[in-house]
């Protein structure tokens, strides 16, 4: 019998990630509220500097020095306490196959980032779903499911694809029941759009304990997504061995000296969070008015909110209708979600289009 080539079993076993989509089953262009992209574009200081990027024929700076001397500065953090990716999602990878493997668990909540099943998979761990409360991790879930196995626990805050919010207090209270052998990451893709003051101390005990991880990155707020540059923290001894592992020239010249300018703009950064509030305060407000006809929102700290559609009008139904209008969000029914659609804060002329639509179909529905 002739041998054949087979993955690893845990590889196998991945389902690829699948992106926010920007076009309909047609193939139709449509407007693209399916990824969390930032509307208002990037700085336009950063785009300026793409002229001044070091020549594509040369290799980038393997260190990203600048860039990590610039986010050490803007944020208190030793340089070496700061590592780049292509992207945070890099970063997850890395945390997941320096501390974790065969026979151990990654832990997450219900209604997290779908990258982590994969993020887990990929080093042949187990993955594990916390129950979530109200769409968002439930503290007391996840330190339940802990097991003499669990070796890596990761949490969205805010969450993607929900918006919910762990404030200061929970974080905290997490890490304080984890085995001190268990690396917490917490992922703060998001955490440029939520306001200075409701902070939840992450960075602080990225700083102070010996088994946290902070990932970041310039796609959201920043506007840097197809430059893929994350970053993330935590104590020297996690960071010097996340770097063994990680790619090598794994942030492009264009990258670096765009992030860096992006990262100096910090106007651009106050603008989009500010644009965001506004314009999802208004989303939020028009998504309620229809409550009677089975519509709700789940709270959202993030660049996106989750309505959920529990009347008449279907998720899937409510989906289907908007691209016929010519609007891509993103309905998640392998994530347990097919009641809800993700969508992205846009501009004000496409959310107030979206909204209308919706009432448009809630009504039609009835």
């Amino acid at each position: 019998m002739t041998a054949s080539l087979t993955p690893k079993p845990w590889i196998a076993a991945i389902h690829a990630y699948v992106p926010g989509k920007s076009a309909g089953a047609d193939g139709r262009p449509l407007v693209k509220l399916s990824a969390n992209e930032n509307p208002l574009g990037c700085s336009p200081k950063a785009l300026a500097a793409r002229a001044q990027a070091v020549h594509p024929a040369l290799y980038p700076d393997g260190d990203s020095t600048a860039l990590r001397e610039a986010i050490g500065q803007m944020h208190g953090i030793e340089p070496n306490r700061v590592i780049m990716g292509s992207g945070s999602g890099e970063l997850l990878y890395l945390a997941a196959s320096a501390y974790a493997g065969p026979g151990d668990e990654v832990l997450f909540s219900q209604y997290s980032f779908s990258l982590y099943d994969i993020v887990a998979r990929r080093c042949g761990a187990e993955p594990v779903e916390a129950k979530a409360k109200d769409y968002g991790t439930d503290v007391d879930a996840m330190l339940a499911a802990v097991t003499p196995r669990t070796r890596v626990v990761i949490v969205a805050n805010p969450n993607n694809p929900t918006g919910t919010y762990l404030p200061r207090a929970e974080i905290a209270r997490l890490h304080a029941g984890l085995p001190a052998d268990v690396l917490l990451v917490l992922d703060q893709a998001y955490a440029e759009y939520v306001a200075p003051e409701r902070d939840d101390g992450s960075l602080e005990l990225a700083a102070s304990q010996p088994n946290v991880l902070v990932t970041r990155t310039f796609s959201k707020a920043y506007g840097l997504a197809g430059e893929r540059v994350g970053w993330g923290t935590g104590p020297r001894a996690v960071i010097e061995v996340l770097n063994r592992i990680r790619g090598a020239f794994n942030v492009s010249n264009e990258a670096q000296a765009m992030a860096l300018v992006a990262l100096a703009d910090q106007d651009f950064v106050v603008h989009s969070r500010e644009h965001n509030a506004r314009v999802r305060g208004n989303f939020v407000a028009a998504m309620e008015a229809l409550g009677n006809h089975g519509v709700s929102v789940v709270p959202s700290e993030a660049n996106f909110v989750m309505i959920l559609f529990e009347g008449r009008l279907t998720g899937e139904a409510a989906y289907n209708g908007l691209a016929e209008a010519g609007y891509i969000t993103r309905w998640l029914p392998s994530s347990g979600l097919g009641h809800g659609l993700r969508i992205t804060i846009g501009t004000d002329e496409q959310m107030a289009a979206i909204a209308a639509i919706l009432r448009d179909l809630a009504e039609q529905a009835q």
